[in-house]
């Protein structure tokens, strides 16, 4: 037996299949709203951490420079400052979280510190692999950009559902 196709009529009316039933528009508008929110979230996530950098060096340079403090002591409290710069931006700005809490703010730090493991060990591996320092540096920055993200949106505002600000 053959099967045959067949063609529709083209009319000014919509066929059927074409009008998404309830259920299907509100899935639809669902997954918009959510790729719009993540999307947001992922640019405020790289604008606070850009923030968060300047705060860095700002605090560094003035710790090491006119008040003398030995450089890696200048550095780690560099870091801990835009570490809480960063926090406090994203827990307002980022994920809209009501109040900022402890116990967000010491699994932030954990995940800063696991987003600084992976940048040193793709720095380490890529550079020792032949990459370019600068082209590794980028890499590496990038990997951990995506590790923070993911730790900050999964884990550390796990239960933050804030809509966009």
């Amino acid at each position: 037996m053959r099967c045959f196709r067949t063609v529709p009529v083209h009319t000014d009316e919509p066929r059927a299949e074409d009008e998404l039933s309830p259920r299907t528009a509100a899935s639809t508008a669902w997954g918009a709203r959510a790729r719009a929110l993540l999307q947001s979230r992922l640019l405020r996530f790289a604008v606070v951490g850009g923030v968060g950098t300047v705060v860095n060096t700002v605090v560094l340079y003035f710790l090491h420079g006119p008040l003398g403090l030995p450089l890696l002591a200048a550095s780690a409290v560099a870091v801990e400052v835009a570490v809480v710069n960063n926090y406090l931006l994203n827990d307002w700005w980022t994920f809209a979280a009501r109040a900022p809490s402890l116990k967000r703010f010491g699994k932030f730090n954990v995940s800063m510190l696991t987003g600084l493991g992976v940048n040193v060990l793709v720095l380490w591996i890529l550079v020792h692999g032949g990459v370019p320092l600068v082209p590794a540096n980028v890499l590496a920055v990038g990997a951990a950009f995506a590790v923070n993200y993911a730790s900050s949106a999964l884990w550390v505002w796990d239960g933050t559902r804030g809509s966009i600000r």
